[in-house]
């Protein structure tokens, strides 16, 4: 499941985006050395690799000297001024530089310090894979408290990753079609739901092909994080600082493993396990598990908060409301549209983040007093919102494109349905809709790749890792793989918290050593935890 929202299928891997002073940098400057060097893998890539590797070179030195031409944001973007947009031109195949050639959306705003302050771009990626990462430079607009004293000394920059948005954007389906309800229920009751469902991934997979045949096999992570060392030469940046949440610490890890020379700065939040056993069916079903767990916390709290919800005093009593209504839905589609698919991609929200613990239990406990409406209203698509649609059959596109071909994925449905079979005896809550949602995998149309081998390059610096014990969309022990994989690396844990995006909540214990980073570059001499953040409040 992608690290954001099933239905939204944007967001970590997820869920899950001034006057520009004259001190940025024009862009003018050369490239360094692309620092990506053949992967020690075992697997006989070598040959590729270096060609991958040399492309990126030509491709940041091309930018370096092209830099970009901002210009005020597209009014259909939605960014207020002072926000500035512009492009960055980079190959489709880092393997055949002067081929194919995409442009990748980007934004920014400057520092909103002096000129003495500014220490560069802060380039940001938000998770999905499928994700904007364009809201970014609005937490300056917005200003945020949290970012505050980054924002003092960086410019923050976004940008849409290959295949998202405004970056040559892939579909795999009509938006439209794509987001009608109600689905199928996710839990199949026979062999033939089975069929079924296996059939609908199928022709999703089909459909990528058929509507963006060209760009799915360099819809990767490595691919990606070219595209990011490309960018950080178009700002005429000679290192790049780097914030990464939810599958945006993927991106950074490879990065970091790719281009270790070229690292300055980089948070990495609510971290996807590295691990090549992990990417991307193993990590899937972790997610399951852990979503059960963060699942129970959310009925733990809104049964604290009987009086405010009235939803049931015990964790059982809140799951027989919610076994209750999926019975309901299953029976017969609320207002003819919400159904257990649509039940679940509205409260996967509260195990997901902390911030949607109130109003998923509001809304829930509406229904349970007799307004079903409320629930149709926060559940069912909304197909008169043709561009939401779209970005949202995009986001899933750009979703399943990267993570089926960035890796090997099980070709026998034996393995789906024994593994998902067995996890959903005692985790039922996400199990078969996550399954269904990668099913494509299993009979994607091109080439899987091989994962990188996340490592420790030299001139890597200390990265700083930031991970809640309970996060249900990465699970802690992916932040704990990337720590042991990355020497020098710290972890800052948030002990008995869940949400998922630490660095953007209002921990202090997080918050100011996020700052003092990004600012200084010093990290605690050892690993920190951190007690959680408030506990949202009815």
């Amino acid at each position: 499941m992608s690290t954001s929202s099933i239905r939204r299928r944007t967001t970590a891997f997820g869920t899950a985006g001034a006057l520009v002073t004259a001190t940025l940098i024009a862009g003018a400057v050369s490239a360094p050395a692309a620092s990506a060097t053949t992967p020690a893998d075992g697997h006989g890539h070598a040959r590729g690799w270096d060609r991958e590797a040399r492309g990126a070179a030509v491709a940041a030195a091309r930018a370096a000297r092209a830099g970009i031409d901002w210009a005020d944001c597209a009014a259909d973007w939605n960014l207020p001024k002072p926000i500035q947009c512009g492009y960055v031109t980079v190959p489709l195949d880092y393997a055949e530089p002067y081929g194919k050639q995409i442009k990748l959306a980007v934004d920014r705003i400057g520092n909103t310090g002096s000129a003495g302050e500014r220490q560069g771009a802060l380039v940001y990626n938000p998770g999905g894979p499928g994700a904007s990462g364009l809201r970014f430079p609005a937490r300056v607009t917005n200003k945020s408290a949290v970012w505050a004293k980054t924002a003092q000394a960086y410019d923050f920059v976004g940008f849409d990753p290959r295949g998202v948005g405004h970056s040559a954007p892939i579909s795999c389906a009509d938006p439209q079609e794509f987001v009608k309800a109600p689905k199928a229920d996710p839990v199949p009751g026979s062999e033939a739901d089975k069929r079924a469902q296996r059939a609908l991934a199928r022709e999703y997979a089909e459909g990528c092909l058929e509507r963006s045949g060209e760009m799915l096999p360099h819809m990767t992570t490595p691919n990606t994080a070219r595209d990011l060392d490309v960018i950080r030469a178009a700002l005429g940046e000679k290192k790049l600082n780097y914030l990464g949440v939810s599958y945006g610490t993927y991106l950074g890890a490879v990065y970091g493993t790719l281009f270790p020379g070229h690292v300055r700065r980089m948070v990495v939040d609510s971290v996807v396990n590295p691990s090549r056993d992990k990417i991307w069916y193993q990590a899937n079903l972790d997610q399951d598990v852990a979503f059960e767990g963060r699942w129970k916390d959310w009925q733990d709290w809104v049964a604290a908060n009987d009086a405010a919800y009235h939803l049931g005093d015990t964790r059982a009593e809140v799951q027989d409301q919610w076994l209750k209504l999926r019975a309901t839905a299953a029976k017969e589609p609320l207002g003819g549209v919400v159904g257990p698919a649509e039940l679940i991609s509205f409260f996967q929200s509260a195990p997901y983040y902390d911030s949607a613990w109130a109003s998923t239990a509001e809304i829930f406990s509406k229904y349970v007093a007799g307004d079903t409406q409320a629930l149709v209203d926060a559940a069912a698509p909304d197909l008169s919102d043709t561009a939401g649609n779209a970005s949202a059959e995009n986001g899933n596109a750009v979703y399943t494109a990267v993570e089926c071909t960035d890796a090997k994925w099980p070709t026998d449905w034996k393995t789906w349905d024994r593994d998902n079979t067995r996890l959903h005896r005692d985790h039922p809550f996400m199990t078969w809709a996550n399954a269904w949602m990668n099913l494509p995998c299993a009979t994607w149309p091109v080439k899987q790749q091989t994962p990188l081998n996340v490592k420790t390059g030299r001139g890597l610096p200390p990265v700083l890792i930031v991970q809640s014990e309970r996060d249900a969309a990465t699970p802690y022990e992916g932040a704990v793989e990337l720590h042991r994989r990355f020497e020098g690396s710290r972890l800052i844990t948030e002990r008995d918290a869940g949400s998922h995006g630490v660095t953007g909540l209002v921990n202090p214990c997080v918050n100011d050593r996020v700052d003092t980073y990004l600012l200084t570059g010093k990290v605690d001499a050892r690993d920190v935890t951190c007690a959680p953040h408030a506990t949202p409040k009815p």
